[in-house]
């Protein structure tokens, strides 16, 4: 059954979003008494006695303390970052290929500020140059995404609107401005 291993929100006591479980993993938390249903998005799941409702948000009645962690520079974090489109012309693609703004053999870093995500035609307009000597300018400019939040992964956003009014802007894929 592929909706009991759907994303279900977890929200901690205060309502901070603290990360995301499967539906049956949330069922298990609100029958154990552990938590409470906020949304239900998932719709319903019979079983041979009774119907249950299929959590989208849950709410853990026991505060966690989750340490903040600074995201690490990977491929996937700044596709994610920059929601899975070329910062040079705007093109949503899944064959996305990472750009250094200032190219490394130039002296620049590899950083969350020199790094963007590009498909490969603009990628390889730009070469070895910088935008501005490649006639081409960045849609966004890149940044370190906030360490002292949840970010959900871009992909999980269009299935899941009721989880928006639980989330602060910068955590809904994790985008920059």
């Amino acid at each position: 059954m592929d909706r009991i291993n759907s994303r279900v929100l977890v929200l901690n006591q205060n309502f901070e979003p603290l990360d995301l479980c499967s539906a049956r993993r949330a069922l298990v938390l609100l029958w154990q008494g552990k938590a409470e249903m906020m949304a239900n998005g998932s719709g319903n799941i019979r079983t041979a006695r009774f119907s249950i409702s299929l959590p989208s948000v849950i709410r853990l009645l026991r505060y966690i303390r989750k340490p903040r962690i600074q995201k690490r520079l990977t491929r996937m974090e700044i596709f994610s970052r920059d929601h899975f489109r070329c910062q040079y012309c705007g093109k949503e693609s899944g064959e996305l290929t990472l750009d250094h703004v200032m190219p490394r053999y130039r002296g620049g870093k590899q950083s969350w500020e020199n790094m963007v995500s590009a498909c490969i035609p603009c990628n390889r307009k730009k070469a070895g140059r910088t935008p501005l000597e490649a006639g081409m300018h960045l849609l966004s400019i890149p940044k370190a995404p906030p360490s002292n939040g949840f970010m959900i992964p871009y992909y999980y956003m269009s299935g899941h609107q009721e989880w928006q009014q639980f989330l602060p802007q910068s955590a809904w894929g994790g985008g920059f401005s």
